[in-house]
């Protein structure tokens, strides 16, 4: 857990980053900002994009999420999955991010493709709103959302347990909490705590992405049984999204690419750096990806 000082800074560094970059990352990669499906044993070939709306699906079918009225989407990037969740739920969904141009990039993605962002109008039609909130502090009702979607936003988060315990305030009883999240390698294990040398690495693509720090996979089960979720469990499919980041350094070995990192900013520059420090942190082991799927 980091300082209330600290973390006032990470957020900004957060926004800017995002608000630097995410252009750049559509334009490139479309509106899922987060890793592909590449099958169990991550040997299936298939479309970037439709991989990643295929690990969507696959997060969902594990998570036996089959029926939702009131989404709310942790770390909504510029809507991806806040609108496909909408649809394909016919369900009210919110996105909150704290990038004020991801927000306005999802509303404007939002009202191009027909979604009502009027909250009056009937609930057989799928609605999505996004707004700019702190995902430790949000401004909602205590039991609103009937399922809680966080796909690769917990890795920003300074407090891992109020985040996994404003989510289960947020839910209504019987409510899905789903959450995909960098973690790194179990330390419970005879491989033991982390090494010097890992932890180096770790706080390199720390520094590079703002993150303030990952934990295991298993610590998360530990502090949603501590907070009360119901029914947890958890996953790692490291192996089936690791093809992914190989596939983002091929895209960026691009002039037009390049140009648009340069044109991007410092933020775009050093996101890029980190790239290879994803890419070996998979093929060592250490950084894992990781699924907890939880009811109120």
């Amino acid at each position: 857990m980091t300082s209330a000082s600290e973390s006032a800074n990470l957020y900004q560094q957060i926004q800017q980053f995002y608000d630097a970059t995410s252009g750049l990352w559509e334009q490139v990669w479309g509106e899922h900002m987060h890793h592909g499906y590449y099958g169990p044993t991550g040997t299936h070939q298939k479309e970037r994009r439709q991989a990643q709306i295929d690990l969507i699906e696959a997060v969902l079918t594990w998570g036996d999420v089959t029926q939702a009225k009131q989404i709310l989407d942790v770390g909504c990037g510029i809507g991806g999955s806040t609108l496909y969740l909408a649809e394909k739920y016919t369900a009210q969904a919110v996105g909150i991010t704290l990038s004020p141009v991801q927000a306005k990039r999802a509303a404007a993605r939002s009202q191009s493709a027909g979604f009502s962002l009027d909250p009056n109008q009937p609930e057989k039609s799928p609605q999505a709103t996004f707004q700019v909130a702190n995902a430790l502090d949000t401004p909602f009702d205590d039991n609103q959302f009937d399922f809680i979607w966080s796909m690769e936003s917990g890795e920003h988060m300074p407090d891992k347990e109020q985040f996994l315990r404003e989510c289960y305030q947020l839910l209504q009883p019987g409510g899905i909490f789903l959450m995909a999240t960098w973690c790194h390698r179990p330390t419970n294990t005879l491989a033991g705590g982390l090494t010097a040398d890992e932890q180096a690495h770790l706080k390199l693509i720390y520094d590079l992405y703002h993150l303030p720090y990952v934990i295991s996979l298993p610590e998360y089960g530990a502090i949603a049984r501590n907070i009360g979720f119901q029914s947890i469990r958890t996953a790692d499919w490291s192996t089936a999204v690791a093809p992914f980041w190989n596939l983002v350094i091929d895209s960026a070995i691009n002039p037009g690419v390049i140009a648009g990192i340069l044109q991007a900013g410092w933020p775009a520059i050093t996101g890029s750096f980190a790239l290879h420090l994803m890419n070996t942190g998979f093929s060592r082991g250490l950084v894992r990806y990781g699924l907890l799927c939880a009811t109120k």
